[in-house]
């Protein structure tokens, strides 16, 4: 790929047993299946979340949870997964948090009050925090470095994007077909599946033993993460001024603080060595996958209620109305790493983020009675499209520039970032659209809170857009 003077090498032959030319592939489906199912699993509850409030009690700031809780413990600890990746061994630590994710989804999906619902969602962003990150590393020691890992990346950040995409399908049809319970429990027959496959395909590596994983840091971390959050879930109901929303948005911010300075002065084996962010390519990757994240997952669930609660779509019929949208983003995943050699990374990221941008300025000026081609087809195939066009240089950029012995830490930070990233935005444009709308429940109202967001999230990709341009690396430089 242009502008990769310093690749990532392969794990040494001793750790990892020699792949046969169909290998690798088979390695690329296992992960990207994996990898597949844990982001299926922040949007797929969205169509299902009228019928989990109505079979459980939950309130509205509770539905919201339904989706944060999974995405906060998912991007908390995923740090802490990377790095266990590389200690333990990635095929180890892949199964290890496919089993969770799996036994988890089986008590969501059997919950009976609202708090077993939340309390499995957050064991399964646990279980999705250690094995996501495996699924990167997996794919980067098996695949040489070249157009070959491009394209093997590009494969694996579309697999993953379709499954944000595809959430309101699948989530629409199991709702309609059978009940809310199988957006959980459908994860239970696929997730046996992968896990045969990897047992079957998957080789052992690891970065090196004898060290232990920083678990102060990861708590820190997801404390301080998860604390953010919900400050900014309580703008919603009391405002920025308050002190519900003040102390726990100062304490997140202290915990965070408290975290950077643990892991530059305290931690022997720091979770975050902060020597990785000199690295002008992982800096930038992440800061910027960050912000286009806070966007792009905010879109599955405006668009989702949007679709029902002001279109009046049935949810299978909201799911179907997203398809070309999920479409959309394979195909932008997939042309990225042909764009790459000769764009090169940095212009194929501005340029993906800008198209989403178009898409998400589009999709702004919806109304209560817009026509599907033009209130979601349209700009929804252009918000997707652009969102993998641009993430897929983002991931090659973050975990090619960086020693074997912490791809998995680099794996995890990327997905960090970009999950994190969602879930402090969704908390964000949730607090913009509920502050629009101001407890108004009529189409009307609701679509001005719906456009408001989206207002927002397009200014936020453009300042996005700008910032890559700045910051990213060019061809000769690391």
């Amino acid at each position: 790929m242009t502008g990769m003077s310093r690749t990532e090498s392969a794990i040494p032959s001793s750790a990892v047993s020699a792949p046969s030319p169909r290998r690798p592939w088979l390695v690329v489906l296992v992960a990207s299946a994996a990898q597949f199912l844990v982001v299926l699993d922040v949007s797929v509850v969205n169509v299902a979340l009228p019928s989990m409030r109505e079979a459980l009690g939950l309130t509205a700031p509770g539905l919201q949870w339904v989706v944060n809780v999974y995405a906060i413990a998912f991007a908390g600890f995923m740090l802490l997964g990377g790095r266990a990746a590389d200690l333990f061994g990635r095929k180890r630590m892949f199964v290890v948090g496919l089993s969770l994710f799996t036994l988890a989804s089986v008590a969501g999906g059997l919950a009976q009050e609202g708090w077993q619902l939340l309390a499995a969602r957050a064991v399964q962003g646990l279980g999705a925090a250690v094995l996501s990150p495996s699924t990167l590393t997996l794919i980067t020691a098996a695949v040489p470095a070249g157009p070959a890992r491009s394209r093997a990346v590009g494969t694996w950040t579309a697999v993953g994007a379709a499954g944000g995409a595809a959430g309101g399908f699948v989530g629409g049809a199991l709702v309609d077909l059978l009940s809310w319970r199988w957006v959980l429990l459908i994860n239970v027959p696929v997730g046996a599946l992968v896990l045969a496959g990897a047992f079957w395909w998957l080789s052992e590596s690891r970065a090196g033993g004898g060290r232990r994983p920083d678990l102060p840091g990861a708590v820190l971390v997801t404390a301080g993460l998860a604390t953010l959050a919900y400050g900014i879930v309580q703008t919603e109901r009391t405002g920025w001024t308050s002190a519900a929303t003040l102390v726990p948005l100062v304490a997140g911010l202290l915990l965070l603080a408290v975290f950077v300075a643990v892991e530059a002065r305290v931690a022997a084996e720091p979770l975050m060595p902060l020597r990785i962010f000199r690295t002008r390519a992982v800096s930038a990757a992440n800061v910027t996958m960050l912000l286009c994240g806070s966007t792009s997952f905010g879109m599955w669930f405006f668009m989702t209620l949007y679709a029902q609660n002001v279109l009046g779509y049935e949810p299978l019929m909201a799911g179907l109305a997203l398809v070309p949208s999920s479409a959309s983003v394979i195909a932008g995943s997939k042309l990225a790493p042909r764009l790459l050699p000769r764009l090169g990374a940095r212009r194929v990221a501005v340029l993906g983020t800008l198209v989403g941008a178009g898409g998400f300025a589009w999709q702004s000026t919806m109304t209560a009675d817009g026509s599907y081609l033009t209130a979601i087809l349209l700009p929804g195939v252009l918000m997707m499209f652009g969102v993998g066009l641009g993430s897929t240089p983002l991931a090659v950029l973050a975990t090619t520039r960086v020693p074997a012995s912490e791809a998995g830490l680099a794996s995890g930070l990327i997905n960090t970032s970009r999950t994190m990233g969602g879930a402090l935005g969704l908390a964000t444009l949730s607090t913009v659209a509920a502050s629009v709308t101001a407890g108004g429940a009529d189409p009307e109202a609701l679509t001005s809170g719906y456009a408001a967001a989206f207002r927002v999230a397009t200014v936020v990709l453009v300042a996005t857009a700008v910032v890559m341009a700045v910051w990213l690396p060019r061809p000769e430089q690391k």
